[in-house]
C-alpha cells in the first residue's frame, strides 16, 4: 500500500517500524521507552472477556506472564492515556472469546486515535481452548464478525497473524479482513517469508502489511521490504535498545533507497 492510498492514520505518516506486543511487558512504559526507534507500539496482548481471562491466569500458573487488570477496557483506555504526549503511534493487541468486549476496546481506541490489533496469533493450548489466538484463523466468519464490529467504531484495525497453521491460507484470511474493514495485517512469518509476498501480491492495495519475525538487522529488513511488506516490527527484542537502534537504522536506509529510486523514475 503506497504512502498516498489508505494508510494507519491519515494524519501521520505510516508506521516503517513497530514495536510488536509482548504478553505481560508491553505496557505504557516499554511503549515510552521504544519510542526513540519506533514509529509504533501495540500494547497487550489484554485478555477482554471471561473466558479469555481465563485462559491467561491458566497461563500465569504455568509461569507465563501475562496482563489481567480488574478492568481491562478501563485498562486500555489507561495505558493509552498515558501515551498521548509519546511520538508514535500506540496500539492494543486484544484477545476475546465474545466480539462486544472487541467492540468496547476498539471503541477506547478509536478515541485515541489508536490501533485496534486483533489477536489471530497466540497459539498457547490454554488459549486455543477457548477460541482464541489463531483458532480464529480457522474460523474465518467469527475473525470477520470481529473486524466488523471494530472497525465500526472508527478505530484503525489490525489483525495479527501466524503463518504455518495447518489448513489456513493467508491469502484468503487476509481477503476476508480486507472486506471486513481491516486495514492492517501484521504477520508473523515464523520461518515462511515468503509468505509475506503472496500476502503482498494479492492484498497488498488494500492491507497495511507489517512483517514480523525475526527482524534483526538490514538484511531482514530488506528481505521483508522486498516481499512487498509496508513496515516491519521487532517482538522480542523490542526492550532491546541495541537492536532497536540498529533496525531503526536499517529501515531508514532503505526508505532513503527506495526514495532515490522514486526520483530517478520521476526524472
Amino acid at each position: 500500500m503506497s504512502d498516498s492510498e489508505q494508510s494507519p492514520s491519515a494524519e501521520r505518516p505510516p508506521p516503517r517500524l513497530v514495536a510488536a506486543s509482548l504478553s505481560g511487558e508491553s505496557d505504557s512504559e516499554w511503549a515510552k521507552a521504544a519510542a526513540p526507534y519506533v514509529d509504533a507500539a501495540i500494547l497487550g496482548g489484554i485478555a477482554l472477556d471471561d473466558g479469555s481471562r481465563k485462559a491467561a491466569r491458566e497461563l500465569v500458573a504455568r509461569g507465563r506472564s501475562e496482563f489481567l487488570p480488574d478492568d481491562p477496557i478501563a485498562f486500555v483506555d489507561a495505558e493509552l492515556g498515558r501515551l498521548a504526549d509519546t511520538p508514535l503511534r500506540a496500539g492494543v493487541n486484544v484477545r476475546s472469546t465474545t466480539v462486544s468486549p472487541v467492540r468496547a476496546a476498539a471503541t477506547v481506541c478509536a478515541d485515541h486515535d489508536a490501533i485496534l490489533e486483533l489477536n489471530a496469533h497466540c497459539r498457547q493450548d490454554e488459549l486455543r481452548s477457548v477460541g482464541c489466538g489463531e483458532t480464529l484463523l480457522a474460523d474465518t466468519d467469527r475473525l470477520r464478525r470481529y473486524v466488523a464490529a471494530a472497525a465500526a467504531t472508527g478505530a484503525t484495525v489490525s489483525v495479527k497473524v501466524r503463518t504455518e497453521v495447518a489448513d489456513v491460507d493467508l491469502v484468503e484470511t487476509a481477503r476476508a479482513v480486507v472486506d471486513a474493514g481491516a486495514t492492517m495485517l501484521h504477520i508473523d512469518a515464523m520461518d515462511s517469508e515468503a509468505v509475506v509476498g503472496d500476502v503482498a501480491a494479492a492484498v497488498g492495495d488494500d492491507l497495511y502489511l507489517v512483517a514480523n519475525n525475526g527482524v534483526r538487522d538490514a538484511d531482514s529488513v530488506r528481505e521483508y521490504l522486498d516481499y512487498g511488506a509496508d513496515a516491519v516490527s521487532v517482538g522480542r527484542p523490542s526492550d532491546d535498545p541495541r537492536v532497536l537502534e540498529r533496525v531503526r537504522t536499517a529501515v531508514d536506509d532503505c526508505l532513503e533507497v527506495e526514495a532515490g529510486e522514486e526520483s530517478e523514475v520521476m526524472v
